[in-house]
């Protein structure tokens, strides 16, 4: 069996892998297993070989881990809007009792309100419209508008 053969089965071997475990990273060491196949077919000697299947893989490790930290993690879904629709909806919240909640009525049910700064002092939990900002639950987490 030629050397590129075995270099190409093993690149074969951890896309199979990744797609039964679904570890991107994976994809990244068979671009580098992909990368040796290329320089064997280029006749580069088995040491050549290795260390281009090193580099390749482990730099395109590397690059999309960093890639990765760059981007912001994505809100909870209870505060995601592209999850629930009814964050960044206004309700109007009449009185606050003492504990910090209320009680509203939104899309025909009333619901539990907290503020989503509890320990914030209470002129900042004004009666008046409020949007959400978060679902947890049968609650309404809102922020004074």
């Amino acid at each position: 069996m030629a050397q590129s053969s075995i270099w190409w089965l093993l690149a074969g071997g951890a896309v199979a892998i990744e797609l039964m475990t679904g570890t991107f990273y994976l994809l990244m060491l068979a671009l580098g297993l992909a990368a040796a196949a290329i320089a064997t077919h280029l006749g580069a000697s088995e040491a050549v070989q290795v260390i281009t299947a090193a580099l390749v893989g482990g730099g395109s490790v590397l690059v999309w881990r960093s890639i990765k930290k760059k981007q912001v993690a994505p809100a909870r879904a209870s505060a995601n809007a592209d999850v629930n629709l009814d964050i960044g909806g206004i309700v109007q919240v009449d009185a606050w009792l003492p504990d910090g909640t209320s009680s509203v009525n939104y899309r025909g049910a009333k619901w539990s309100v907290s503020h989503n700064s509890p320990s914030a002092a209470t002129a900042v939990r004004q009666p008046g419209p409020h949007r959400i900002v978060e679902v947890v639950g049968s609650r309404l987490i809102v922020q004074s508008i």
